[in-house]
């Protein structure tokens, strides 16, 4: 973990490729027939890695990575044909598939199949992943002759080769184009700018489409910028830079400038280091802003995701009176909202409009309203909507219309509810995350639990929580219960109930008989079984800093959550000395 505001100085390593097609050594490479079940690894450029994909029903979906391991790649890699497999690769983006479908999830396989189709697997199209999690295999390419020539090998000087550009770099030697790099002084009685030149060899840049060779480079900067052009036209021949806090949104500047999307989103993920650093919340919607002028998609969806899932304290800053209503509706279009439940969304996009209403009009007004979940508000408090309400009045007709389809949706029997056309495709139906006691429990470790503490029951005002701290073989744990769903068909008679625990260390997933990928780790399990089909359950675990900011969120899956992502033990915000507070989210949906 890297210190606090000293992510100061981060190595970013990008591999130089370069093309030799006098040893370009073609195998024969059989296209396998598009017919049910066969695979296929894409995206990689080379016929013996890549993501992936298997035919069925007439189109080429992807392939989910839960449960995925070397049994699974080698039978995708006996199927192609190779000698055998290699590795699993989890979380890189192999040109990656945008839409389509994922046909396969939770695939489990011995690894003596001749096919994937032939393992064990969930139905064809039935997964709860994204594409960010299509898996990817490695395989042995083959060597049929028992040469060395038969097929084409990689090799790797990247590192030695990099060193030896930036040589050249630093030397000048041989240099034959100038790269004018231009900053106004910002004097007005003073109308000249500051101009400098970095000699550069014209066979490297012209690899770069966006420095047109032909015209002349001019690099115009803010005078702040100009000590770093020399930095980011080296990184043109190395793909090595040290970015620094201060250089940052220079060198940020500059990628965007001429397309280095590389770059550019490498150090746009550096910026989200310092969001948790501002609870004024200024910070990330000054990077927001800056972020969507730029171009930059994966900056902005991670400013994005820290205002959502930090929703409920961002409401309570500084800086909420002052975002913009577009940014507020793309929020409240989210399922992934941290509140304490849909009401709470309610009650807060009233009081933004009352307080900063007279900027808008009365139908940004209705949009906004229009984006909160009124099914998802409980029945109780829907019943005090028109009395409670300051803007009913104001809104009626909007009101009137979501509470209609928020009653019928609490009292209709779900196959009687789920005919209507547009149930399957509305948000309207679907939970955020509500972390109000009755769809959730918090476990804190950084202060574990007492054995005095066990056994003791505690009921904070809610019928349908009752936890019990634990701490057995040094396990964190507390039991609770919910609602099967939040509709009122669903009372207090018909409850579930849950054990959520904490693994600190493996040696405690020993001893509850838990296999733990990676601690620290997070179990909810089901304590009592009620038959029901119509109802998922897509749980979540948030996990917060110090109980200051959401830093992490997982969704469970086989009962398992995980902080560390893809191996890693970063969570998607830092968090000093990994003080982590976890929070239990029970989320039932119709299905």
């Amino acid at each position: 973990m890297l210190p606090r505001r000293n992510f100061l100085t981060l190595r970013i390593l990008l591999l130089f490729s370069i093309s030799a097609s006098a040893f370009n050594f073609e195998f024969f490479k059989q296209t396998p027939v598009a017919r049910e079940g066969v695979v296929r690894l894409s995206g990689s450029g080379s016929s013996w890695e890549g993501r992936v994909e298997i035919y069925h029903d007439g189109q080429w979906g992807t392939v989910c990575d839960d449960g995925w391991d070397m049994a699974e790649a080698q039978v995708v890699c006996r199927q192609l044909n190779f000698p055998g497999a290699r590795s699993v690769v989890i979380g890189k983006n192999y040109e990656q598939a945008a839409s389509g479908p994922i046909w396969l999830d939770e695939v489990k396989c011995d690894g003596t199949e001749m096919s994937l189709f032939a393992c064990n697997m969930e139905n064809w199209g039935v997964t709860d992943c994204t594409h960010k999690e299509d898996v990817g295999v490695i395989c042995q390419p083959p060597n049929t002759n028992g040469t060395i020539w038969n097929f084409p090998h990689s090799l790797d000087h990247s590192i030695s080769l990099s060193d030896d550009l930036g040589s050249l770099f630093d030397s000048r030697t041989g240099c034959n184009f100038l790269i004018v790099v231009q900053s106004s002084t910002g004097n007005e009685d003073d109308d000249k700018a500051l101009v400098s030149t970095i000699c550069v060899h014209e066979a490297i840049l012209s690899q770069f489409p966006h420095f047109n060779m032909s015209e002349g480079v001019t690099v115009n900067v803010s005078l702040a910028c100009q000590p770093y052009v020399n930095s980011f036209v080296r990184y043109l021949y190395t793909r090595k830079m040290d970015v620094s806090a201060f250089s940052a949104q220079c060198l940020h500047h500059m990628a965007s400038q001429f397309e280095l999307k590389q770059l550019r989103e490498d150090i746009g993920r550096l910026f989200t280091q310092i969001l948790p650093d501002d609870s004024s919340f200024q910070t990330p919607l000054l990077l927001l802003q800056y972020a969507t002028q730029n171009g930059d998609h994966i900056l902005r969806e991670n400013c994005m995701q820290y205002l959502a899932w930090n929703f409920h304290k961002f409401t309570q800053s500084p800086a909420w009176l002052s975002l913009s209503w577009e940014v507020l509706g793309v929020l409240l279009s989210r399922s992934d909202l941290v509140v304490p439940d849909e009401y709470f969304v309610l009650q807060t996009v009233e009081s933004l409009i009352e307080e900063t209403g007279n900027r808008s009009t009365s139908e940004a007004q209705a949009e906004l309203l229009n984006r909160v979940r009124f099914p998802m508000i409980p029945a109780e408090k829907l019943y005090e909507l028109e009395a409670n309400s300051s803007l009913y009045g104001i809104h009626k007709n909007v009101y009137q219309e979501k509470m209609l389809k928020a009653l019928q949706f609490n009292m209709q029997l779900f196959n009687e509810f789920a005919s209507h056309p547009k149930f399957s495709r509305d948000d309207q139906y679907q939970p955020r995350m509500y972390t109000a006691e009755l769809w959730s429990v918090v476990i804190n470790a950084t202060r574990k639990a007492t054995a005095e503490g066990y056994g003791n029951s505690h009921r904070g005002g809610n019928p349908y929580y009752n936890v019990y701290v634990g701490h057995i073989q040094q396990t964190l744990s507390k039991t609770f219960s919910t609602r099967r769903h939040g509709s009122m068909l669903f009372n207090k008679d018909s409850l579930l109930h849950w054990e959520a625990i904490v693994f600190e260390t493996q040696s405690e997933c020993s001893a509850r008989g838990q296999i733990c990928e990676s601690v620290p780790a997070a179990a909810l399990l089901r304590q009592n079984f009620i038959h029901q089909d119509d109802i998922v359950y897509h749980n979540q675990l948030i996990v917060m800093c110090q109980d200051k900011y959401v830093c992490q969120v997982q969704k469970f899956k086989n009962d398992m959550a995980y902080v560390a992502v893809n191996g890693t033990k970063v969570p998607a915000y830092p968090c000093p000395g990994e003080k982590y507070v976890y929070q239990f989210v029970v989320r039932p949906e119709y299905i």
